[in-house]
């Protein structure tokens, strides 16, 4: 008896644990990318940092800013995930120095997404608009630097 209920316990604790770290995308080859649907889900977290930190200004000290502040902090988390997670590891290949051209387009796309991490970090950090700014401003010219 004793040894099934740990192997019930085991198997749970192994799905959870399965399903938990499956995010955004898998890091499983399988070919499956959705790299505009990444790009629009940015945009909408960026629009739900804005919506929270406004909330956040408007409420001063009232108990609802804690939800605010939260749901500020996750969703920038979501763009670190997807800016790290799907396109660093995943989508921005590495390109030889030979190829100029390409290398330059490497380097820039790099350099956008460290930009993204960057400032969904500071818009944690605090409840400046001018973080959501940058940020929509970095998503846009990596959209074009991607898809160009």
């Amino acid at each position: 008896m004793r040894k099934i209920n740990l192997l019930v316990i085991s198997t749970i604790l192994l799905l959870f644990t399965v399903t938990s770290s499956a995010k955004a995308h898998c890091e499983i080859p399988c070919g499956i990318y959705g790299d505009s649907i990444r790009i629009k889900l940015l945009y909408e977290h960026i629009s739900t940092i804005e919506k929270s930190i406004n909330k956040i200004k408007a409420l001063d000290n009232s108990h609802d800013i804690v939800r605010w502040v939260i749901n500020k902090e996750e969703h920038a988390k979501k763009i670190q995930e997807i800016a790290s997670q799907y396109f660093m590891h995943q989508r921005i290949k590495p390109t030889d120095k030979s190829d100029k051209k390409a290398y330059q387009r490497y380097i820039k796309q790099l350099t956008l997404m460290h930009k993204i991490q960057i400032y969904a970090m500071k818009s944690k950090q605090s409840t400046n608009l001018d973080n959501i700014k940058k940020l929509r401003e970095l998503v846009h010219k990596f959209e074009h630097a991607y898809f160009d």
